[in-house]
């Protein structure tokens, strides 16, 4: 089993967290461009990483390139704005408050650069898989969390505003214009269940494809 992210704080975490006899390596690189060993894996999968590559057909394409032929891809990528709250909640909240901002390119590497179905599918058969297969799945998740109601709504506002689209579109903003903003997205996730957290509608694609057996 190899672990690959971009991210040393996310690698670190991983290695933290994997039983002392697993028998998995994890490595700091771009994904889209690792060194991997050909032929090599059984399964290729991700939880939520595949939407940020620059070109993700010539990604898949590579990391492809490691499977053992006829092995399996799957992933879960987020659906669209519109269907996913923890973005859709606070930008309604906050419209009028900050400047607009010129909406970004739907294909742009982001969260949900994945959004379109037809788009992952040419995707993936763009990358010489086959068998694809594209589900939605709906679930209410927890956003931000804390002992009582109030501590989880802070975290949920916390969590907004520091990453993410709209930690963008307040990144240079007043404090009198962030202030308006935090109250008005707390007014939002305060109407939302939950007690020890947010609990809002989340909206994904699961997606699975294979390897071409030969």
């Amino acid at each position: 089993m190899l672990g690959v992210d971009i991210s040393e704080p996310l690698i670190d975490r991983a290695r933290a967290l994997a039983p002392q006899d697993t028998p998995a390596l994890f490595q700091v690189a771009d994904a889209s461009s690792a060194e991997l060993p050909e032929g090599a894996f059984d399964i290729l999968f991700s939880r939520f990483g595949v939407m940020f590559f620059d070109d993700p057909t010539a990604a898949f394409a590579h990391m492809r390139r490691a499977l053992k032929p006829g092995a399996r891809v799957a992933f879960v990528c987020w659906r669209g704005i519109a269907e996913n709250d923890w973005v859709r909640l606070p930008m309604g909240a906050m419209k009028g408050i900050p400047p607009p901002m010129t909406p970004p390119d739907p294909e742009a590497p982001g969260p949900f650069s994945f959004g379109d179905q037809g788009r992952v599918a040419r995707i993936l058969t763009g990358a010489v898989f086959t068998d694809v297969a594209i589900e939605p799945f709906d679930a209410s998740i927890p956003f931000g969390k804390g002992e009582t109601r109030d501590a989880a709504l802070d975290d949920a506002v916390k969590m907004t505003l520091e990453v993410g689209p709209l930690s963008r579109a307040l990144a240079d903003q007043p404090d009198d214009i962030r202030a308006r903003a935090s109250a008005a997205v707390r007014a939002v996730f305060a109407g939302c269940p939950g007690e020890r957290s947010v609990m809002i509608d989340g909206a994904a694609w699961i997606v699975t494809a294979r390897n071409p057996a030969g």
